[in-house]
């Protein structure tokens, strides 16, 4: 796996998560200088640092991916094959070998060539104008396109293709993007419009924040509780215990009015002194925490559903199997801490190993192993 932020690391930590055996090949610039910010996302994976640029970095990769199962790329399309580790390359070498290219836009199309982030993929598959206030869009953190959206379908093609070759014999070439990612995330929304049981408009549907049994409200304190009863007798449980009396209705400007009255009631009271009241197991009300917050729950705790690691504290790894134990994850691996150990695996001689890192091509952190 080509080292990279967003999806490509994100696919690393949940597939090193259910076990799979996950190198990143880093930049030998990143080796040594600070903490990457995603860190934690390079749990369950070791790290071989390489300047595919110099001599003898190539032979390293195709000898990587000799007896892989899936590879992962990160450029813009065209630029894996002018560094020569394009698929034709790759499969030549392993022909049942999964290769994932990972990127933006796509591999064709009028934006392939364009750069961007997160923002402008969502923005251009329709997603982040259906999210916000009435007013204007708000971004959603870079969880839709990034992670939620292109991390997880990575992983979903990897897995799948990876399948498939088991049973064929041959591999092939995934065109990942996170601008397809964001719009499949959509997929229900199209439908909902289709059939007209959808506004394109913002803020102006049941689950967008415009109806007032699901949306966010102020607490006393300055916190924030979250209400989703979309159900009629899940929202008659959030009344009675919330002490308000407004129907469900269907209208946006019932929802408008009764929002208000909600609005009031909400103000009254501190989170927690809302939390005692609310969290029954039909009222669908829970407290909105902040990530701090979130691991110290008592329902995160009794699951366990946060680990610390390496000092940070982040989510454990999911789905959860009802026969196979998932190990507790390892540390992450950083820019080159595993360079010497990975090249020495497989079969470069102490010497070879020594000149590659002499020459450039190779860099071994510091702070990891010799």
């Amino acid at each position: 796996m080509m080292g990279g932020f967003g999806p490509s690391s994100f696919c690393g930590m949940l597939l090193g998560d259910l076990g799979a055996e996950i190198i990143r090949v880093d930049r030998v610039s990143e080796v040594d200088r600070e903490r990457p910010i995603d860190a934690v996302l390079r749990r369950n994976q070791r790290s071989v640092a390489l300047d595919m640029k110099a001599p003898g970095a190539t032979e390293v990769l195709l000898s990587l991916v000799e007896d892989a199962d899936g590879f992962v790329e990160v450029f813009r399309p065209g630029v894996a094959e002018r560094m020569g580790i394009g698929p034709d390359v790759l499969l030549e070498r392993n022909p049942r070998l999964v290769y994932a290219r990972m990127t933006g836009w796509g591999q064709d199309g009028d934006y392939a060539q364009m750069a961007g982030h997160d923002i402008n993929f969502i923005a251009l598959s329709g997603a982040l104008h259906a999210i916000g206030t009435a007013q204007e869009p708000v971004v959603p953190l870079n969880i839709v396109g990034d992670y939620g959206g292109g991390g997880m379908l990575l992983a979903v093609g990897l897995l799948s293709g990876i399948l498939e070759s088991r049973s064929s014999g041959e591999g092939q070439v995934l065109d990942v993007s996170m601008f397809d990612a964001a719009a499949t995330l959509t997929a229900v929304f199209h439908g909902m419009l289709s059939d007209g049981r959808w506004v394109d408009e913002r803020h102006a549907n049941a689950v967008d924040g415009a109806a007032h049994y699901y949306r966010t409200y102020a607490t006393a304190d300055g916190e924030h509780f979250a209400v989703g009863a979309l159900e009629p007798q899940f929202y008659a449980e959030l009344c009675e215990r919330l002490g308000v009396d407004v129907p469900q209705d269907v209208t946006t400007q019932g929802w408008a009015e009764h929002g208000e009255v909600m609005a009031s009631r909400f103000a009254e009271k501190t989170r927690a002194e809302w939390e005692a009241l609310l969290v029954t197991p039909q009222s669908c009300a829970t407290p909105v925490l902040s990530f701090r917050e979130a691991p110290l729950h008592p329902h995160s705790v009794s699951r366990t559903a946060f680990l610390e690691i390496d000092g940070a504290v982040q989510p454990a790894p999911a789905p959860r199997f009802s026969r196979t134990t998932l190990e507790v994850p390892a540390a992450p691996g950083l820019p080159g801490d595993d360079t010497a150990a990975i090249l020495s695996s497989l079969g470069f001689s102490r010497d070879t190993i020594d000149e590659l890192i002499e020459d450039g091509a190779a860099r071994q952190s510091t702070a990891g192993g010799s």
